[in-house]
C-alpha cells in the first residue's frame, strides 16, 4: 500500500478508516431497514454495533495522540466518542424521542456530532491513501442516499 503522506502508527489510521466506513455502512443499513420494516427496531439493534466502535476508536485515539500525530488525525475520533456518549444517553440509557416530533435541542447536537465525526474521521485518508479515501466517499454517499430515501418515505 502506497501512502501519499504518513502517520504513525499506520494501524491506527487504518482503524479510523475502518470505523468511519463501518459506521457509514451500518447506518445506511439502518435507514434502509426502516423502509422495509417501517420502524427503527433493526436500526436500534445496529446502534449497539456502532456503540461497540468506541473500543477501536478509543484505541486508535490513544495511539495517535501518544505518537504525536497531527490533530486532524485524531479530532474525528474525539467527536465520534462525544457522539457515542450522546447516542448512548438519548437512544439507550434514558431514551428520549427527539426525531419525531423534532426536538432541536437534542437533534441539532446529535446530527452535528454525527456528521462532523464522519467528516473528520474520513478527511485524513485523503492525504494518506486516495483509494481508501474514495471508498469512504462511496460509503458516505451510500449513507446519505439511504438517509434521503428514508426521509422521503417518512421513516427518516
Amino acid at each position: 500500500m502506497t501512502t501519499q503522506a504518513s502517520v504513525n502508527p499506520w494501524w491506527a489510521a487504518l482503524t479510523v478508516w475502518a470505523v468511519v466506513n463501518a459506521v457509514n455502512l451500518l447506518q445506511a443499513a439502518g435507514f434502509l431497514s426502516r423502509l422495509r420494516a417501517g420502524d427503527r427496531a433493526i436500526n436500534h439493534a445496529l446502534g449497539y454495533v456502532i456503540l461497540a466502535m468506541a473500543v477501536p476508536a478509543a484505541m486508535a485515539l490513544f495511539a495517535l495522540v501518544r505518537a504525536g500525530a497531527g490533530w486532524l488525525h485524531w479530532a474525528g475520533l474525539v467527536v465520534f466518542l462525544l457522539f457515542l456518549a450522546l447516542m448512548l444517553m438519548v437512544d439507550y440509557a434514558r431514551p428520549v424521542e427527539f426525531r419525531a416530533p423534532r426536538r432541536p435541542g437534542i437533534l441539532v447536537p446529535y446530527l452535528t456530532l454525527f456528521f462532523s465525526a464522519i467528516l473528520l474521521m474520513g478527511l485524513p485518508m485523503f492525504r494518506l491513501d486516495r483509494a481508501l479515501w474514495l471508498i469512504t466517499i462511496a460509503t458516505t454517499a451510500l449513507l446519505l442516499g439511504a438517509m434521503v430515501l428514508a426521509m422521503r418515505k417518512g421513516v427518516g
